[in-house]
């Protein structure tokens, strides 16, 4: 097992003893919360005493052993301590048989930032987004995995990509116009198999070496920052990997659910917040596993709780990221993330959290976003909720003709109308596909009618929320899990590679009809940069008539009014019903990039879009 950088050698003659894992690995002085759990393991070390060296200001609170005797987790407080470096002395009745440096750093005075309705996120798995070290590099950043080997012909193993990949290609990104990242997790993966996709962590202090270091995750966020593009870090607590050390050689059983026995979750996520749900079904999906390779994390454990809270944390202050994403989030204990997210906030104001909630309809969504009135007297805390109901909506209303009561466009406008049920619609993730469902073009076929893609992205970018892109939707490329495996929806962007016969990364590189889907892409996320009218405005929407949504977002005294027809007619609109979101009688179409005449009537082409932009 490596050894922590701050790990110190336990110098005991007869049974010499190594603190594997220190954790965190260093944390800072002034911090809101005064008191810090640190995690000593190492063999045979819980039978020893504990004391402070050189600690100035730092107090000993607590000192806490479990039935594995290879830990001690100790609690200090920091609140009178400021930056300095002191010693864990552990001790064999009066004698020091080993010790631990520890620091307390000086806090960075930084712009902290967070992602909002003003970003577009742009979503990608490192290991199939581009490489940016050569063979010999990555030989040896590979070197020592359980999965030491990278294969791109197969799709579920590790396919090579890379932070330096990563870093190397934020200028495509700055030039499409994402303002925000999410990378899914870089945290070390150290499985046997299929550990490209991030979400079994063995270490939570460690970015796994085959992406790069911590020091370079550092770097590619300090960079993104230089480029106007935030980073949210992808970060699981529901569940780990089974090869995490503290699965691995456990404190104690009641560190994992079902006492570390593997119990296969229900997946009834609806069970969670159901008043009539029987308590076996509530209890199989929080308490689950998702799998046998992913031991479920008991977050009812104080000692769990604190120890998954301060790795994230950690994240925020080490690498200045601008939010996080939190995996499963339905299926973690609600108190326990109710007071992580207390606990986020309280340090950073305002910092966005979006939690993962998979559920297909808009009142289980709506649960779980902070203030949800009917959660109440609960309140999760949860700023951002993922909206995956209009996901569904976006995937199929561009394929339907619209009628004025539930075919098409209409589903969106009935689906929009029901916003009253959540606290903050505007902190909602809405999305047209990710890493785990069917891409928004599902098939080869799809792929080609680059018209239903432009109808679905408007509607993203206008209407309210925080829009997120997969990585690829601005090329087209298409996958379905009906005949691909889930390591085949989430290929490898093509130009990331060196053996790759084509880069999409270039105008040159990618064929006529990808530069179509881009450059329609880079459009539409260029004029929504910094437009607070579409960002933050108040949306007002219209019942389908003639077939066409129309809508639209004012803000001090401007407007930007979508019209859309959802049929493949031409149709014409008596524009009477929409003055309130037509105040002048000309507008500039960012769509055909001409001034429009709006005076009685507008006709719009067969799916043809006009975003209307008046001053």
């Amino acid at each position: 097992m490596i050894l922590s950088q701050l790990a110190g050698q336990l110098n005991v003659k007869a049974a010499p003893i190594a603190v594997e894992h220190v954790h965190p690995l260093h944390w800072w002085a002034g911090m809101v919360n005064p008191e810090l759990q640190i995690l000593l393991h190492g063999t045979g070390i819980g039978s020893l005493d504990v004391e402070l060296k050189d600690a100035q200001g730092v107090v000993l609170k607590d000192v806490v052993r479990f039935g594995n005797k290879n830990y001690i987790i100790i609690y200090i407080d920091t609140e009178k301590a400021q930056a300095q470096r002191f010693t864990i002395l552990l001790k064999r009745g009066k004698k020091t048989v080993g010790n631990v440096p520890y620091e307390l750093k000086q806090r960075e005075q930084v712009e902290r930032r967070t992602f909002d309705a003003s970003d577009v996120v742009y979503l990608l798995m490192p290991d199939r987004f581009a490489t940016g070290t050569t063979e010999k590099q990555k030989a040896q950043m590979y070197k020592g995995k359980k999965e030491s080997k990278w294969e791109r012909t197969i799709d579920m193993a590790r396919h090579g990509g890379d932070l330096a990949g990563m870093r190397q290609h934020l200028g495509y990104l700055q030039e499409l116009g994402i303002t925000a990242i999410w990378p899914t997790p870089t945290l070390e993966n150290d499985m046997a198999e299929m550990s490209y996709h991030g979400y079994a962590i063995t270490d939570y202090y460690q970015t796994d070496s085959r992406f790069g270091t911590n020091e370079e995750y550092r770097d590619f966020v300090r960079e993104a920052h230089k480029r106007g593009i935030k980073v949210i870090k992808d970060i699981v607590f529901n569940h780990c990997g089974v090869a995490n050390f503290l699965f691995v050689d456990r404190p104690s059983d009641d560190w994992f659910n079902y006492d570390s026995k593997f119990t296969p979750t229900g997946y009834k996520t609806s069970s969670t917040i159901d008043p009539h749900a029987s308590q076996t079904d509530r209890q199989s999906t929080i308490d689950g596993w998702f799998t046998e390779q992913m031991p479920d994390w008991n977050g009812r454990n104080k000692y769990v709780a604190d120890y998954l809270t301060q790795a994230s944390i950690w994240w925020i202050e080490y690498a200045g990221i601008d939010g996080i994403r939190q995996d499963t989030y339905p299926y973690n204990d609600f108190h326990f993330m109710q007071r992580w997210c207390q606990a986020v906030e309280a340090q950073y104001p305002e910092f966005n959290i979006v939690g993962e909630t998979w559920i297909n309809n808009n009142v289980g969504v709506s649960y779980w976003q902070k203030d949800s009135k009917l959660a109440a007297p609960l309140n999760s805390g949860l700023p951002t909720v993922m909206d995956f109901p209009l996901m569904t909506l976006l995937n199929t209303c561009v394929d339907e003709e619209t009628d004025e009561w539930g075919s098409g466009l209409a589903k969106v406008y009935e689906y929009i109308s029901q916003d009253a049920v959540y606290a903050h619609p505007d902190h909602l993730l809405t999305f047209l596909d990710n890493h785990d469902t069917d891409r928004f073009q599902s098939t080869e076929e799809k792929s080609r009618n680059v018209t239903r893609y432009k109808q679905a992205l408007t509607l993203l970018l206008t209407l309210r929320g925080i829009p997120q892109l997969y990585v690829g939707d601005e090329i087209g490329m298409w996958a379905n899990k009906a005949t691909m495996n889930d390591g085949a929806l989430r290929q490898d962007f093509p130009g990331g590679f060196p053996d790759d016969e084509r880069d999409a990364f270039t105008i040159a590189g990618r064929t006529v009809l990808q530069n179509e889907y881009f450059n329609f892409t880079k459009k539409l996320l260029q004029w929504r940069k910094g437009n607070d009218v579409v960002a933050y405005g108040k949306l007002i929407h219209y019942a389908i008539r003639n077939g066409c949504y129309v809508y639209a977002r004012q803000r001090n005294g401007q407007t930007v009014t979508v019209v859309m027809n959802g049929t493949g007619k031409k149709q014409k609109l008596n524009l009477d019903p929409y003055r309130e979101v037509m105040p002048a009688k000309r507008a500039y179409d960012l769509v055909t990039e001409k001034n429009k005449v709006l005076v009685d009537t507008l006709t719009v082409p067969p799916r043809g879009i006009y975003i209307l932009n008046f001053e």
